[in-house]
């Protein structure tokens, strides 16, 4: 349930404010942490906050498409779950420590264990071009990171479920003829709030709530009496208990006043979804190329200072991941956005 969970508990926020705060947090201390290895002016070298939100967004872009020209065809929760995780990640880390290409693999194929689509290891670096043996060797050493970034707490209450509820109730105590014409508008709706941090402020039934309004109004039906006389009836009935000692102008104020933070919330949510923009590719490249100098060489595959930290680990020497291998997630510096990762 919902209401139990630790998405409520740990990662639902009060606004995009305290997202900013966080994000802008980890941007400071890793240029703290890294401060000497910068030449010349910080800003030059390292990157801002605005601009990581810029690459991520790319990512975005690209986890989506992976995910949709995968093989086997993959269900919609275990993208939905996959994109939780890697905004949820990225609360607590910077780009500039752990390039998005190789947490955006990651998150894909914990997403697809939680799900329970079962593909195993092998079959998921099948749908990525490039080094398939240096791909498995990234996603199985990111995979505990992932886990312990995200607090262990793996459970995505996804908005497909509520849409579902929402549907089959709209059949029974609307008048709306055939409900299910709503769900190529919904669906849009849903992959639309992928790219948005909807999953991180609002509640799978608000953003499902959302998705069924939107999609309503673009098939020109109007579902407020559905709302206002069927859905929030409940609640409209036990306001004015609260407050019977109290007015009754007072109690239908609060009544309205309840209605109306529900049509606004829902309203935001769909302001979320419009006020997207899709990052400028030659703003993305100049971002990647700023990204190669500042990244973490730790963490950075191709460098000398991972390879040699794997050297340490692995105890037999034909186990160690080729010199020359490579993988990519994308290509940003070609013409087309989408994901370089499927065969």
């Amino acid at each position: 349930m919902y209401p139990l969970s630790s998405q409520k508990r740990s990662w639902t926020f009060a606004n995009d404010a305290q997202l900013q705060e966080f994000r802008v947090e980890q941007n400071t201390k890793y240029i703290e942490q890294h401060v000497d290895e910068a030449p010349g002016e910080l800003q030059e070298y390292f990157l801002t906050p605005a601009e990581e939100r810029l690459l991520l967004k790319q990512y975005e872009i690209y986890l989506v498409d992976f995910c949709r020209r995968f093989e086997p065809a993959m269900p919609k929760c275990v993208i939905g779950t996959a994109f939780s995780y890697f905004k949820r990640f990225y609360l607590n880390n910077t780009p500039m420590d752990y390039h998005p290409k190789e947490i955006l693999a990651t998150c894909v194929f914990v997403a697809c264990k939680v799900e329970e689509f079962n593909v195993s290891i092998s079959q998921f670096v099948n749908n990525i071009k490039g080094d398939r043996n240096k791909a498995t060797d990234i996603v199985l050493s990111n995979e505990l990171l992932l886990i312990c970034q995200l607090n262990y707490y793996l459970t995505i209450h996804n908005p497909f479920r509520p849409i579902e509820g929402f549907l089959i109730d709209i059949k029974t105590r609307s008048n709306m003829q055939n409900p299910d014409r709503l769900r190529p508008q919904i669906d849009s709706f849903i992959d639309s709030t992928f790219f948005t941090d909807a999953c991180l402020l609002y509640t799978p039934s608000q953003i499902g709530l959302a998705a069924v309004l939107h999609a309503a109004s673009k098939e020109q039906e109007n579902l407020d009496s559905y709302v206002t006389d069927f859905l929030f009836v409940s609640a409209r009935e036990k306001l004015p208990g609260l407050i019977d000692a109290v007015r009754s102008e007072l109690c239908c104020y609060c009544c309205k006043s309840f209605i109306l933070y529900i049509f606004n919330l829902f309203s935001e949510i769909r302001l979320l979804v419009k006020n997207y923009q899709a990052p400028e590719r030659e703003k993305v490249k100049a971002i990647e190329k700023k990204l190669d100098k500042c990244r973490n060489q730790n963490n950075n595959p191709d460098s000398e200072l991972y390879k040699e930290r794997l050297r340490r680990l692995y105890t037999d020497e034909d186990d160690l991941p080729a010199e020359d291998g490579s993988f990519h997630i994308a290509d940003v510096s070609s013409d087309t956005s989408a994901m370089n990762i499927s065969q």
